[in-house]
């Protein structure tokens, strides 16, 4: 295992640019940390970005408290592999409807209507990008 405070490699960039779940924990939250599986997107910056509703409990929570961390494993029958970013937050309302319709490709078939029409009800309704901006980085390769 390795943790630094720098940025993220093109590698960690490689990892996490696949479709994977994160399980994100929030400060401010119950302990120990109840964290919740997430879809998210690492951008060319470095950062980590997530949507959500913008009065769900992770948002109030951030909003006393703005720490967060997500971890990014590999699945099953893949060698061992995982990846944490802890870092403070920023919500922002700009975004978060173009990174929910691109998270949507990238998780769900589009093309079944039953899923169309899930990603049709998300984006009606109001949402807020969360981004994590890494101050720690673990991670661990087999």
């Amino acid at each position: 295992m390795s943790t630094d405070a720098g940025s993220l490699t093109a590698q960690d960039l490689e990892f996490l640019r696949r479709p994977l779940y994160g399980f994100l924990s929030v400060a401010a939250g119950p302990l120990p940390p109840q964290p919740r599986p997430v879809w998210f997107e690492a951008t060319a910056e470095g950062t980590i970005q997530l949507f959500t509703a913008p009065d769900s409990v992770k948002v109030r929570r951030l909003r006393r408290d703005p720490r967060a961390s997500l971890v990014v494993a590999a699945p099953v029958g893949e060698r061992e592999r995982w990846l944490s970013v802890a870092g403070r937050t920023t919500l922002d309302g700009d975004g978060a409807h173009d990174l929910c319709a691109r998270l949507a490709a990238r998780y769900w078939d589009l093309t079944d209507p039953v899923r169309a029409d899930e990603l049709a009800a998300i984006l009606a309704a109001d949402q807020v990008r969360l981004t994590i901006h890494p101050e720690s980085i673990s991670r661990y390769v087999h």
